[in-house]
């Protein structure tokens, strides 16, 4: 019964609401499509070296707002998770934080800081390190709440205080979880980076919607494939990192 239950809704989802399967519709965008992809190539590269700038500008945001992300996380995480929160409000309070940072998208975010302080890198890592502890910090509580209690039980014997036994009972047990979900954020940051940009907050996303505007679309292609290389690299990165950790 759940699965017909769950089925019916992916299928009202799909083709009352999005319209899917519209055939008649899907049908009447792909000569456009076609003629956009036609305009696309071959990519223009002619201004390389003036997305290289841009492009480590999009790199940095996305190591900062991961680093800062991940330094807020490790507090944020203890408090919101139930074996180590001291007490239910502070949990309580820690858990709809979380839940109102995960809400608002990163774009969003994005613009509430440009507004704020100004066009620039500044905003972009503002709104990727905010955004991303609402998820960072959810994934800490929830790999605290599933540790083996045998340690923690013989540091509480031992006579250690809350802190020791947080940071000798529980962390060794968590940490290849925690490294492993902060290199994944670190990549998902890069690719929501190159966003920031066509909200004012630099980078090569801001390259990629100037080309946009101005409809020079051989541009846009070349630069969606620098961000698809660079992608490619940051994957390969974060891969050997992982093996690093493990």
């Amino acid at each position: 019964m759940m699965t017909m239950a769950v089925l019916a809704i992916v299928l009202a989802g799909c083709c009352h609401y999005a319209g899917l399967f519209d055939a008649e519709r899907l049908a009447d965008g792909i000569p456009s499509l076609v003629t956009l992809v036609t305009e696309m190539f071959p990519p223009d590269f002619s201004q390389l070296k003036n997305w290289i700038g841009p492009l480590t500008d999009t790199l940095a945001m996305s190591v900062a707002g991961t680093a800062i992300a991940v330094i807020l996380s490790v507090p944020l995480g203890v408090l919101a998770a139930r074996n180590t929160s001291p007490n239910p409000v502070v949990f309580h309070l820690c858990r709809g934080l979380l839940n109102g940072l995960r809400s608002i998208p990163e774009l969003i975010m994005g613009i509430v800081f440009v507004a704020a302080v100004g066009f620039g890198a500044l905003p972009g890592v503002l709104a990727l390190a905010f955004h991303s502890v609402g998820m960072v910090a959810k994934f800490f509580a929830e790999s605290i709440e599933h540790v083996d209690p045998a340690p923690v039980q013989a540091a509480k014997a031992a006579g250690c205080s809350p802190l020791q036994v947080i940071i000798h009972g529980i962390f060794p047990q968590v940490f290849p979880q925690m490294a492993d979900t902060a290199i994944y954020r670190w990549e998902y940051n890069f690719r929501a980076s190159t966003v920031m940009g066509m909200v004012g907050a630099g980078g090569i996303g801001f390259e990629l919607i100037g080309s946009l505007r101005i409809m020079q679309y051989q541009e846009v292609s070349a630069i969606l494939i620098v961000i698809l290389l660079m992608v490619t690299i940051v994957d390969a990165f974060s891969s050997w990192l992982r093996k690093k950790t493990q």
